[in-house]
């Protein structure tokens, strides 16, 4: 667990940085600072909210995480326990394509296999191919090109074959 003298010293450490987020994990708690940016705040895990630290700079005040409600499947006949979820392996940025003028790397109704890539995850300037893992048809794509994803967040519903 983290105690207020620790989270105040690392929200400092980062408003003094070129850092812009910063995410760390002790004995089950999870806390991750971000610079404000477009429309990003600071998140700690809701039991965390309440130890936050006071007198900080307004430019960092913490705020319990933001739990977006999950869009809804394209498909809404299927049996949601008969599909299978790719998730988030990180915290990052979601793509559907390798550049801004490439084609999505998946669509809904294509075919994947294990081994087929279904998306990009940017996290700290790296870009990480996320595959399929299981083979079958994308039923639906949950997220947003663009869109800020969180660690185990559901990005694709896929009905296995």
């Amino acid at each position: 667990m983290f105690n207020l003298n620790e989270i105040k010293e690392l929200i400092e450490l980062v408003d003094k940085t070129s850092i812009q987020e910063v995410e760390i994990e002790n004995e089950g708690a999870r806390l991750c600072i971000r610079k404000p940016g477009k429309s990003e705040i600071v998140q700690v895990q809701p039991q965390l909210a309440a130890a936050a630290p006071q007198n900080v700079p307004a430019a960092l005040a913490v705020a319990p995480a933001v739990n977006e409600p999950a869009a809804q499947p394209a498909k809404p006949a299927e049996n949601a326990a008969n599909l299978h979820t790719i998730a988030s392996p990180m915290v990052g940025t979601f793509y559907r394509s390798s550049s801004p003028d490439a084609q999505p790397y998946v669509n809904i109704g294509d075919k994947v296999g294990e081994k087929t890539t279904v998306c990009i995850i940017e996290a700290m300037k790296l870009m990480n191919e996320l595959e399929a893992e299981v083979k079958g048809e994308i039923i639906d794509i949950l997220v947003e090109n663009g869109q800020l994803v969180e660690y185990g967040q559901p990005l694709f519903l896929v009905k296995p074959e």
